[in-house]
């Protein structure tokens, strides 16, 4: 799909844009937790290339792009060494995580539905895999600092429903054939607003009906 509306030098460079952003954001959060400069690495990796990897290991794009273009792994290498030599004060890393996250399930929950949806997968599926595409790499980098991951966090803001929203309209503009390059970055921007908006105002989703627990997240 993306094919057809763009050439491959600016496929191949939404996806690096994506990747960055999102070794950005894993990055940062390793120095938060104070590792040394492989766990810096180590994340911006995980975080960046975790979601595409299982997009493609399911789409059956094997080997998987991670493993066939160095420049998928170059940089999130580039963007840990930013990270290393120039990262904010302490006190402001974690609303740069934020930001870079929110950006990079922008990116991901497009190219992962389209890419999704140029190996024949239904529409469902495709935004589906574009939610997981966007997400997985986040879970990833969750799990390997110990924490609880966001996606499944009643204590913290929208995480996943700013990425289900943005694949849902890329979805729904495949199907009405009104899907283009205004459209796509409408759809990337709707994910970012609405991620950066849950965080500003602290929308959560509801639980279970009736569920009143006094027991709050330890995780930092």
């Amino acid at each position: 799909m993306l094919h057809e509306l763009f050439n491959a030098s600016v496929q191949h460079s939404l996806d690096l844009a994506g990747i960055f952003v999102f070794a950005i954001s894993g990055a940062l959060l390793a120095v938060r937790k104070n590792f040394d400069v492989f766990g810096i690495v180590v994340f911006a990796e995980v975080t960046s290339l975790g979601g595409g990897l299982f997009r493609d290991i399911v789409i059956g794009a094997v080997p998987p792009a991670a493993f066939t273009d160095l420049g998928y792994f170059i940089t999130p290498l580039f963007a840990a060494a930013l990270v290393f030599f120039l990262h904010p004060e302490v006190e402001r890393i974690q609303v740069a995580v934020n930001v870079f996250d929110a950006a990079g399930l922008g990116l991901f929950c497009v190219t992962g539905t389209t890419k999704a949806y140029d190996y024949g997968l239904g529409l469902t599926a495709s935004a589906v895999l574009g939610l997981a595409t966007a997400v997985g790499g986040g879970v990833l980098r969750d799990v390997l600092a110990n924490e609880t991951p966001s996606l499944v966090r009643w204590d913290r803001d929208l995480y996943a429903v700013p990425a289900m929203v943005g694949a849902a309209m890329v979805a729904l503009f495949i199907r009405f054939d009104m899907l283009n390059g205004a459209t796509i970055g409408l759809a990337a921007l709707t994910c970012i607003a609405v991620r950066l908006l849950a965080m500003r105002f602290h929308w959560r989703a509801p639980r279970a009906w009736n569920r009143r627990s006094s027991t709050l997240s330890t995780d930092e």
